[in-house]
């Protein structure tokens, strides 16, 4: 961690404040994991409608993406990440009042169709929305911030310090609130994850934002900003996590029915604790590796591990076959995010990096929305079990994908996913690669 002594004692300083920041941002997020497809369901919610207030997450993620991403170009990073902390803290404490809400049956008109939803649910829908505001800002903002912090030599290792938070909170959050729900109930656990979402709040308010370049706003409309999403720099980066949030919102919508339905007596909260401790191990090692060989090898590597661990899921019947399956998740995110975040950084400037990584984002947005209507109403129909051999399936596409479109044609794709060529979208000059063709 040499990096951090090339830095003044303010840029020191403006980082530790970020980093605590994101821990509290993560670990309140994450502390729901394993405790909110389980309150969903005492509130009487099916398979089916578990899986779409869990996806209802994206519809806050997918509206806001393009307004937040502008204003953190626009506006600043810190404003940008006080909103999401400040959904991250409210989010708790509205989940727990729709338990006082009267037991109502809504009629609803869909396509011709008639049916009648529990009006708790779709209060659930709507508290789940506006909790998905949370990472639009909070995420994008982060990591445009990391960015513009690190030197373009050491961005790579920079980012894979910095998003120790992510694994750190999602080793913390999950194990906290399942200790806290099985030893008080909902009502601590969920009170819990808002504190730590207002801890966040006041410790970004000591923020000291850098001053970054002048951007013109009268590029930056809703229209500008989704024309952008099919550039060759963001196209195949979106794909991939299009199909990696499929993978990611089953594992965090269904693990805790998953187990139950195998008749396991596990705390679901260890398994995001696996991933997350294996997350931790590879993001130390891959950001600073990536500085010197590139990006490409990396996002192949983790795709696949990615997949290997959808079917070890899959294939889990124990105990420790899901805990070791959440190690294989952990190893696979943890080297495939922050490669993401690093090449979104090397193919844009600080002028337009909150809308880059912003675009690149909407792909795991509609993922993760897709994932639990789709794969609810599945598993309601077969079984959880089968769904998590699908989710295997779609990483694996992704990982075709990466090898045959992340660059300009075929051969520069095959190259670059191997390690052997250049990133060609990269903006600074700075390619990431020690042997270049």
């Amino acid at each position: 961690m040499t990096i951090f002594s090339t830095f003044s004692p303010a840029v020191r300083a403006n980082l530790a404040v970020l980093f605590a920041a994101g821990l509290c941002f993560w670990s309140g997020l994450a502390g729901l994991l394993p405790t909110l497809p389980l309150f969903i369901e005492t509130l009487g919610g099916s398979g089916q409608q578990i899986g779409i207030v869990m996806a209802s997450f994206a519809i806050g993620l997918l509206v806001a993406r393009p307004t937040l991403s502008r204003l953190a170009d626009t506006r600043g990073r810190k404003l940008v990440m006080i909103i999401g902390l400040i959904a991250v803290a409210m989010a708790p404490f509205g989940y727990l009042l729709v338990q006082m809400l009267p037991h109502l049956q809504v009629p609803v008109s869909l396509a011709g169709r008639d049916f009648v939803v529990d009006g708790s649910i779709l209060a659930l829908i709507a508290i789940r929305a506006f909790h998905g505001l949370s990472i639009a800002a909070f995420v994008v903002a982060y990591s445009a911030l990391v960015v513009d912090l690190a030197p373009p030599a050491n961005r790579g290792e920079l980012i894979g310090y910095m998003t120790l938070v992510n694994p750190i909170g999602l080793a913390l959050g999950p194990a906290l609130g399942g200790f806290l729900y099985e030893a008080s109930g909902f009502r601590v656990a969920f009170l819990m994850m808002g504190v730590l979402g207002f801890l966040g709040l006041i410790l970004v308010l000591r923020l000291e934002e850098p001053q970054r370049p002048h951007v013109d706003r009268t590029n930056t409309d809703a229209t500008t900003f989704w024309s952008q999403l099919w550039s060759g720099r963001v196209r195949t980066p979106a794909m991939i996590l299009l199909l990696v949030g499929l993978a990611f919102g089953t594992l965090s919508t269904f693990v805790p029915l998953y187990v139950r339905e195998a008749g396991l007596a596990l705390n679901v909260g260890l398994i995001y604790t696996a991933s997350a401790v294996a997350s931790f191990t590879s993001r130390i090692v891959v950001g600073r590796a990536s500085d010197r060989h590139g990006r490409g090898r990396f996002i192949t590597a983790s795709l696949l591990i990615y997949s290997f661990a959808m079917g070890m899921f899959w294939l889990a019947d124990s105990a420790p076959l899901f805990l070791l399956a959440g190690v294989i998740q952990g190893f696979g995110a943890g080297t495939l995010i922050p490669m993401i975040a690093a090449l979104m950084g090397d193919r844009s400037s600080p002028a337009d990096r909150g809308r880059t990584f912003g675009l690149a984002m909407v792909g795991f947005d509609v993922g993760i929305a897709l994932a639990g209507p789709i794969f609810g109403t599945i598993a309601d129909a077969l079984s959880y079990r089968g769904i998590f051999g699908l989710a295997g399936v779609m990483t694996f596409a992704g990982l075709l994908i990466f090898i045959t479109a992340s660059s300009k044609d075929l051969p520069h794709s095959l190259r670059f996913a191997l390690g052997q060529g250049r990133d060609i979208y990269a903006v600074d000059g700075w390619q990431g690669q020690t042997n270049p063709d």
